[in-house]
């Protein structure tokens, strides 16, 4: 597993994708890191971390469009189901190493606490609680990401199915409340990405919110395990 890490992480930084990737997050999250602390002149970064969400939906499709479908793609996904390793452990090196970039991107944020701790010092407590509620959120979206790039050899198409997976679950709740079939509504708010996010953004250290995130992240990394299962199989 630990090769198939290296592997994937070298595989970023050997061609664009990673620098952009790590770019395109530091670029915008300084923006509203400005745009809602430094311009209003705050030491709360519950705005900022609420808006990184809209960074991620297209961030982490960039981040897992190639995992699989790549490997599909060029046809070295033969060689993976034949390798004296298991399934598992190929879905979660790939898994982790995604996780790994992407908390290259996410540390960006220690950074502006650093800076807001020059001016006055911030909530640690509630800077802890954003924190873990971005990776979490992220680690969830990685899974999803890295199981729509499992089934299919695009990896336009996966970035794609990605984005719109992003968009859903960022207006899932406004969704739930115009559905007027009360247990639909309910279901809706329940798989709310946002309504859990949000309560890491007040401060809040949700239980609920922990368990669901990391029941996503061990939901699709099985579903990616079964596509390649099946494959192996069939």
């Amino acid at each position: 597993m630990l090769a198939i890490i290296k592997r994937e992480i070298l595989s970023y930084f050997s061609s664009a994708t990673g620098y952009i990737i790590l770019a395109a997050f530091y670029i915008f999250g300084g923006f509203y890191f400005y745009m809602t602390s430094l311009a209003y002149n705050t030491t709360d970064l519950s705005y900022t971390f609420s808006n990184l969400f809209i960074i991620l939906i297209f961030i982490i499709p960039i981040l897992t469009m190639k995992l699989f479908s790549e490997e599909k793609k060029q046809k070295t996904d033969q060689a993976l189901l034949t390798a004296p390793i298991s399934l598992t452990a190929i879905a979660l090196g790939k898994y982790f190493a995604a996780v790994i970039m992407y908390l290259f991107c996410i540390f960006i944020t220690l950074i502006y606490a650093i800076i807001i701790s020059f001016f006055n010092s911030p909530d640690w407590a509630i800077f802890a609680s954003n924190f873990l509620g971005i990776f979490l959120l992220g680690s969830a979206l990685i899974a999803i990401g890295m199981f729509l790039s499992s089934i299919t050899e695009s990896q336009i198409v996966a970035a794609i199915a990605g984005i719109v997976v992003g968009v859903l679950m960022l207006f899932m709740d406004s969704i739930a409340h115009s559905v007027s079939v009360d247990f639909i509504s309910k279901f809706l708010s329940r798989i709310s990405f946002m309504n859990y996010y949000n309560d890491f953004t007040l401060g809040i250290l949700s239980l609920d919110g922990i368990v669901f995130f990391l029941i996503i992240c061990i939901l699709f990394v099985f579903f990616t395990v079964r596509v390649f299962e099946k494959k192996r199989w069939s």
